[in-house]
């Protein structure tokens, strides 16, 4: 944690799940301060006394402000001495932003702006963007308007100067446990002795922990160059593996129903394009696919295009490791929910 000492970290949308974790990685380290940046006054008054009664050590250097990223005036003073940025700030629940897409526009496509023109303002030194794999060839609001963040976040990045902030990117598939995630839903279920409602047996989902997520944010920050979008490789199940995964842990014997396609769900998720692969560097453990830093002088495109997109194979929640119900214990006994420290 060398890169953050004595340093100040803000982080948007800090009350969630993602703020939680860092704050657990980050608050014994030699960081200087914490920012959480949100709009929830009881998401900041939880967190805050949470922080005091199980690290009181610790906890002053947790700081709260208050503020909107979709209204730029609201966030901008938040950033000043700010060192580092991870903008975790969304609307991410799919069915949500099917029935509000231009909710989903203001938050994830305006607010990410705004955040962008506030580190430069206040002379940032590094930000890192959150997207997810729903924003590799979107068909719902959400991963729509997640993947023109990444447009704009690319595209904000060739506009930098030296000493202006560098922008990267990271992509990230179902988070366990987190907010939006089936899992809790599947274990109050089970608590309650109703069925369990599985919307397609073979739909098939990146799965990695609150930590692993971290960790992928984290690496970007030590690796990312302007532009960069960093992808952690990461094992896969199906639904149906996932049911019975927690059903024989929570050792429960309750009815499994299907239910159907939610609105804007994909059989399977994309991590990495097939037009991404083209220029991907394979790392160990984590794809770095960088910005297309080609500019608008079109004879480019007539004369020197790129060949081999043919031979390209995206990277899919169908297609990477495949965990079995074993293998998906395993990874659900590092959940808090399961007796885990995640």
């Amino acid at each position: 944690m060398a890169h953050f000492e004595n340093k100040t970290l803000l982080i948007t949308g800090g009350t969630g799940s993602f703020g939680n974790a860092v704050l657990n990685r980050f608050l014994s380290t030699d960081i200087g301060e914490i920012r959480i940046l949100s709009r929830d006054e009881k998401k900041q008054d939880d967190m805050r006394h949470e922080y005091q009664a199980k690290m009181p050590a610790v906890s002053g250097k947790i700081k709260f402000y208050i503020g909107d990223v979709r209204d730029y005036n609201s966030i901008v003073s938040a950033f000043r001495g700010v060192d580092y940025v991870f903008h975790a700030a969304a609307l991410k629940q799919v069915p949500s932003c099917e029935f509000y897409p231009m909710e989903a526009v203001k938050t994830n496509i305006q607010g990410s702006d705004n955040v962008i023109s506030a580190c430069v303002e206040n002379h940032v030194q590094k930000a890192i963007f959150l997207s997810t794999d729903k924003a590799a060839y979107p068909i719902n609001a959400m991963g729509m308007t997640k993947a023109v963040m990444e447009k704009d976040v690319i595209a904000r990045s060739r506009q930098m100067l030296p000493g202006d902030p560098i922008l990267c990117l990271t992509r990230y598939g179902n988070v366990m446990g987190s907010r939006g995630s089936v899992i809790p839903l599947f274990c109050e279920q089970i608590d309650e002795g109703k069925q369990l409602t599985i919307t397609n047996p073979e739909m098939t989902r990146f799965m990695m922990t609150l930590n692993d997520a971290v960790d992928l944010v984290l690496y970007a920050f030590e690796h990312g160059q302007q532009g960069d979008l960093f992808v952690q490789k990461a094992p896969a199940a199906t639904i149906e593996t996932l049911a019975q995964a927690i059903l024989e842990l929570k050792h429960a014997n309750v009815d499994v129903t299907t239910i159907g396609t939610r609105h804007g769900e994909k059989l399977y998720e994309v991590l990495v394009t097939s037009e991404e692969m083209l220029r991907a560097e394979d790392l160990p453990g984590f794809f770095r696919i960088h910005a297309d830093n080609r500019d608008l002088n079109y004879d480019n495109y007539f004369s020197k295009g790129t060949k081999g997109l043919e031979a390209m194979k995206q990277y899919t929640s169908h297609n990477t490791q495949r965990l079995d119900v074993a293998g998906m214990k395993q990874l659900l006994l590092k959940l808090k929910l399961f007796g885990g420290r995640y």
